[in-house]
């Protein structure tokens, strides 16, 4: 009985981090998003257009891509690793799906809110 009780209120504990933890996940991965498509857009303005072909170009987009690639991966799939390797694969299963499921819905309304905007 007592066994019981201390893993449903674990379960509920784990739900609530897991959920927790997939809104921050996700979150952090649309912040970063924000910020490099913020650096897309205002880059004429912060670094001037030269018109002068150069190799640092595409040295630093590659450098941004895979800057990225490892900063969004450590986002939505750091903790879920961890918590594999430690034993919790369920849990683990669980976090990587609802982080995932959190971002489309954040890409969701990002989309909708764009349809909205174009309709007005």
């Amino acid at each position: 009985m007592l066994l019981n009780i201390s893993s449903s209120c674990y379960s509920g504990f784990m739900k609530s981090a897991i959920l927790k933890y997939a809104g921050l996940n996700a979150l952090g991965t649309v912040l970063y998003i924000s910020l490099v498509a913020s650096l897309f857009f205002y880059a004429p303005v912060i670094f001037g257009s030269t018109g002068k072909d150069t190799v640092l170009i595409p040295i630093a987009m590659l450098s941004l891509f895979v800057l990225s690639a490892s900063v969004t991966g450590m986002l939505v799939l750091g903790r879920p690793i961890l918590w594999y390797l430690d034993g919790k694969k369920k849990e683990a299963v669980s976090l990587l799906v609802m982080t995932v499921a959190v971002l489309f819905l954040l890409t969701c309304i990002a989309f909708v809110c764009l349809f909205l905007r174009r309709s007005s």
